[in-house]
């Protein structure tokens, strides 16, 4: 079975991060492992219009570019919807913010196994549609 992923905007800037962390450092190296293992076939990515609008904001043209270059290599780009929308007010209801809200509620509805961030307030987080993870112990996990 291909687990179906989404990556959020935490994620996908996580390798333009300082380095010199180690932590950031081993994440960054997580989210380039995941993202390879999307071109080989092994995860299927989801795409959002949150994310569109998220990296439209990113003032790194160059970054901005190869971000959304994934756009194309998902299975699924989520539009806005009323059942999104919904979806997100019950999801701000367990504290946490409007667009990391849209994101998992895109995530959710486009039935994603799996919701990656780097978040830490997002990955004190739990609901019962989703599993959240960071990409580093989303590799841990899969490697068992």
């Amino acid at each position: 079975m291909k687990f179906r992923i989404y990556l959020d905007n935490c994620s996908f800037n996580r390798p333009y991060d300082d380095q010199s962390f180690l932590t950031t450092y081993l994440e960054s190296e997580a989210k380039l492992f995941i993202q390879n293992e999307i071109l080989l076939g092994r995860f299927e990515l989801v795409w959002s219009y949150i994310l569109d609008f998220e990296n439209s904001m990113n003032p790194y043209s160059d970054r901005k570019a190869a971000i959304a270059g994934w756009r194309i290599i998902s299975v699924i780009d989520v539009a806005p919807s009323l059942e999104i929308f919904e979806c997100a007010s019950h999801i701000m209801m367990k504290d946490v913010k409007k667009k990391d809200a849209l994101h998992l509620a895109c995530a959710i509805t486009a039935e994603c196994q799996y919701f990656l961030t780097t978040d830490k307030k997002l990955l004190n987080k739990s609901f019962d549609e989703i599993t959240i993870m960071n990409p580093l112990d989303f590799i841990r996990k899969m490697e068992v």
